[in-house]
């Protein structure tokens, strides 16, 4: 992605750029900001329109989402590269979220960095997986906000506020940290009578270790296959799941590249142990406390995976318990109550199973 531009549609003169970024470069010729406009106008139904262009002799690829905003009409207009998708990282209904944000700032001081921040969330947006997945829970603000959405349904002034009462985060763009959240369809946002916006938790992440898919395949030594069966039996019979998370060891575990990276690697097959060292930069006090800490396993020179750790998303219905005691306390309404039940309820009428996970 190229450029971001906010452009006012002025009924007595035409499209008047506001701002882009970044911020170098003249703007767009008016001709170009005219045939958004007549696309527009074409598809009314459609809150966001595409066309291609040639910009500065470069062919070109432009979104347009058009949005009111106290009586106004405005353009919220991407420039991309012809050719660069970006249709699957990034869907229409969260640019509609950026652009309402950005427009909420258009007449204050802190439009400049908004609309900073939007472009590098837009042209940046990943789906949550891998590397991605642990910068995710390393990001103390996001992993704060998981932590409260955690306690169930939460206005958005209510989340601002204790945001930055509660943790000391003075300068919050709620819209854009939440994008990641929606994106994943972690929590789900609705208006409340009397409590306007509310956000909804129904997808809960989580991380933990599992024993990996392919325990003993390949594996032709008897002795083996069974002293490992042995240290599964030993370990996984009464392994602590929750202490682990509060520790935060695991997590520390696939901050560091070498052993995410070996942690992939012996997903596919096992290792020797000079191949192992390789891989850990000939860290041998690592390998030794992989070994300690029963990530590895090792036998005869090889070395094989014996915890892997994954994300888990599931579904929250310990969150069933938790707002019925809100409600009693009456620290949420009974529209709150009922529409976050709702939203966790109605999975379950297409299952017969409270069983609801995926491993990412």
């Amino acid at each position: 992605m190229e450029r971001l531009i906010i452009v006012h549609w002025n009924k007595s003169t035409g499209p008047i750029p506001i701002i882009q970024y970044p911020p170098e470069g003249e703007y767009p010729p008016k001709e170009l900001y005219l045939k958004i406009w007549a696309q527009h106008e074409l598809n009314k139904e459609n809150t966001l329109i595409e066309i291609e262009s040639i910009i500065d002799g470069k062919e070109t690829r432009l979104m347009s989402i058009i949005q009111d905003y106290e009586g106004e009409i405005y353009f919220f207009v991407l420039i991309i590269n012809l050719g660069e998708n970006i249709d699957d990282q990034i869907s229409p209904d969260i640019l509609v979220i950026i652009g309402k944000n950005l427009l909420e700032l258009i007449n204050t001081n802190k439009i400049t960095r908004a609309i900073s921040e939007a472009f590098n969330t837009i042209r940046n947006y990943s789906k949550l997986e891998g590397a991605d997945l642990i910068n995710f829970f390393q990001d103390k603000l996001k992993f704060t906000i998981l932590q409260i959405l955690r306690n169930g349904v939460i206005s958005k002034n209510e989340l601002t506020a204790v945001l930055r009462h509660d943790y000391a985060f003075s300068t919050i763009n709620i819209d854009l940290l939440l994008i990641t959240f929606l994106r994943e369809k972690l929590i789900v946002k609705k208006t409340i009578p009397g409590s306007k916006e509310c956000y909804f938790l129904v997808k809960d992440l989580s991380y933990a270790r599992i024993p990996p898919t392919r325990i003993i395949e390949g594996i032709d030594d008897e002795k083996i296959i069974k002293k490992l069966k042995k240290e599964y039996i030993k370990f996984y019979g009464k392994y602590e799941y929750t202490q682990e998370i509060e520790s935060k060891d695991i997590i520390n575990f696939l901050v560091d590249k070498d052993i995410y990276n070996l942690i992939k690697a012996l997903r596919k097959e096992y290792v020797t142990v000079n191949e192992c060292l390789t891989i850990l930069n000939n860290k041998e006090e690592l390998f030794d406390e992989l070994l300690e800490k029963k990530i590895i396993f090792e036998a005869k020179g090889i070395v094989y995976l014996f915890s892997d750790i994954r994300f888990i998303k599931f579904t929250p219905y310990y969150l069933i318990k938790t707002l019925s005691s809100r409600y009693q306390n009456m620290e949420i309404s009974i529209n709150q109550y009922l529409t976050h039940l709702e939203l966790l309820l109605n999975p379950l009428k297409n299952s017969n199973s409270f069983t609801d996970y995926i491993i990412i």
